[in-house]
C-alpha cells in the first residue's frame, strides 16, 4: 500500500484512536476521521456521552488538520447488536455486544462507508495487531504488545477480508507511549479517562437499562440444598458468578453457628429458565461455579476454516488469563459450526452467551459463542 493512500480512521473522541491517526498521518498516509454514532434512544441522557465525545473528536481532527465526518450507524446498530443484544437476555444467557459490534457495525457498515469514501484501509485505536503470514498466505490477529489492554478478544469473529483491510497503529504501543504521544503533540483528549462498559449503557446501573426493556418475572432464589433463601427480580437481571445485588446477604452458611459461614459470599450458579429458579452458593469455588469443559456454537474463525484439533489456550471471558485447552470437534449431532473444549484446570463461571475465544500463543485464531458449560 502506497504512503499517500487513503486510510479513514474511526476517531471516537479517545485518545486510542487520536494517536492511531496522528501515527498513520506521520508515516505519509492521507486520513480522513469518521465519528461513529451508534446509539440516539437517549443520546441527552447524562449515561451516554456521544455529544461530548464528537466534539473531543473534531478537536482532534483540527489539532491533526485532517477532516472528520459524523455518520449515523444507529438504525444498523439497533437491528443488528441491539436486538441481538435483548434476544439473549431473554433467553437467560449474558452477550458481549461490544463482539458484536466489532464484527456488524465497526467493521461492516463502517468498513463498507469507507470504502465508499475511496478508502483502502481503515484504521481503529484497539490494542491488536494484523500480520501477513507468508507461508499460509493469510492475514492473522494478534494480540496487543500491552498485555494489560490486549483487545484481540472483542474481535475475534473479524474475517479475512476485514483484517486484509485494517490497520492498527497502537497495537505495537504500550497505553503508557499512546497517553505520553498525545500529550507530546497537545492533544486535547490527552487525559481523557478510557470509556468503560457499552455505549448505550454507559455509566449507568444496568438493571435499571434493561428493566426499560425486558419484562420481570420474580422467583424464588434457592440454595443447592432446594431451600428458598430469597427471591429474583428476574433471571434475565442475573449473570453466572455474580456476588452483588443479590440481596441475601445475611443469610447464614452450615455451621455458621460454630463461628464461621455467616460471612461467605454468595454467588449465582445456575438459571433454571422452565422453573424461573435462581441457584446460588457459597463460596468462590463452589464446585458449581467449576466446568471442566465447554460446548461453543455460532464459531467464527479468522483463517476461515477451524483450527485442527489439539493443545491451544482460551479466554472464556475478557482480562481473563489464557487457560490451557484441548480443543476438539464438535460432538455428533451439534449444529455447526461448534466446537468442543477440555480444560486441565477447571475454569469458573463458565457463561452461556458470552465468547471463548482460541489462541496459539500471541495468534487470535477466533472462537464461538458459549452454549453450554460442558460438552454434550
Amino acid at each position: 500500500m502506497s504512503k499517500q493512500a487513503r486510510v479513514v480512521v474511526g476517531l471516537s473522541g479517545g485518545v486510542d484512536s487520536a494517536v492511531s491517526a496522528y501515527l498513520l498521518k506521520q508515516q505519509g498516509y492521507e486520513v480522513v476521521g469518521i465519528f461513529m454514532k451508534n446509539w440516539e434512544d437517549d443520546d441527552d441522557s447524562a449515561f451516554c456521552s456521544s455529544n461530548m465525545d464528537f466534539i473531543d473528536a473534531a478537536a482532534v481532527a483540527d489539532v491533526l488538520g485532517i477532516e472528520i465526518e459524523h455518520v449515523n450507524f444507529a438504525a444498523d446498530y439497533k437491528d443488528r447488536v441491539f436486538s441481538e443484544f435483548l434476544r439473549e437476555y431473554q433467553a437467560g444467557r449474558t452477550p458481549n455486544p461490544d463482539i458484536l459490534c466489532n464484527a456488524e457495525i465497526k467493521f461492516k457498515s463502517f468498513l463498507d462507508h469507507a470504502m465508499r469514501l475511496g478508502a483502502e484501509k481503515i484504521a481503529t485505536g484497539h490494542y491488536c495487531r494484523v500480520r501477513l503470514n507468508a507461508q499460509t498466505g493469510r492475514h492473522e490477529l494478534l494480540k496487543g504488545l500491552d498485555p494489560s489492554k490486549d483487545q484481540s478478544y472483542f474481535l475475534h469473529r473479524l474475517n479475512q477480508s476485514q483484517l486484509s483491510k485494517t490497520l492498527f497503529p497502537v497495537g505495537e504501543l504500550l497505553k503508557t507511549e499512546v497517553r505520553r504521544i498525545a500529550q507530546d503533540i497537545g492533544l486535547p483528549n490527552a487525559q481523557k479517562k478510557d470509556s468503560t462498559g457499552i455505549c448505550f449503557i454507559g455509566e449507568r446501573p444496568f438493571r435499571e437499562f434493561l428493566n426499560r426493556y425486558i419484562s420481570k418475572e420474580p422467583g424464588p432464589i434457592k440454595d443447592p440444598n432446594g431451600r428458598t433463601i430469597g427471591q429474583h427480580v428476574g433471571l434475565s437481571f442475573y449473570t453466572l458468578g455474580q456476588r452483588q445485588g443479590l440481596g441475601i446477604g445475611g443469610i447464614k452458611a452450615k455451621g455458621a453457628q460454630r463461628g464461621g459461614g455467616e460471612h461467605i459470599p454468595w454467588f449465582v450458579a445456575r438459571k433454571d429458565l422452565a422453573k424461573n429458579t435462581l441457584w446460588v452458593v457459597q463460596g468462590h469455588d463452589h464446585p458449581w461455579l467449576l466446568s471442566e469443559g465447554l460446548h461453543a456454537a455460532d464459531a467464527s474463525w479468522c483463517a476461515g476454516i477451524a483450527p485442527a484439533p489439539g493443545l491451544y489456550a482460551a479466554k472464556t471471558r475478557y482480562r481473563q488469563t489464557d487457560a490451557p485447552c484441548t480443543l476438539r470437534a464438535a460432538s455428533a449431532g451439534s449444529t455447526a459450526p461448534a466446537f468442543d473444549l477440555l480444560f486441565p484446570q477447571a475454569q469458573w463461571a463458565v457463561t452461556p452467551g458470552q465468547s471463548a475465544v482460541l489462541y496459539d500463543g500471541d495468534v487470535c485464531l477466533g472462537g464461538g459463542v458459549i452454549a453450554a458449560e460442558s460438552p454434550p
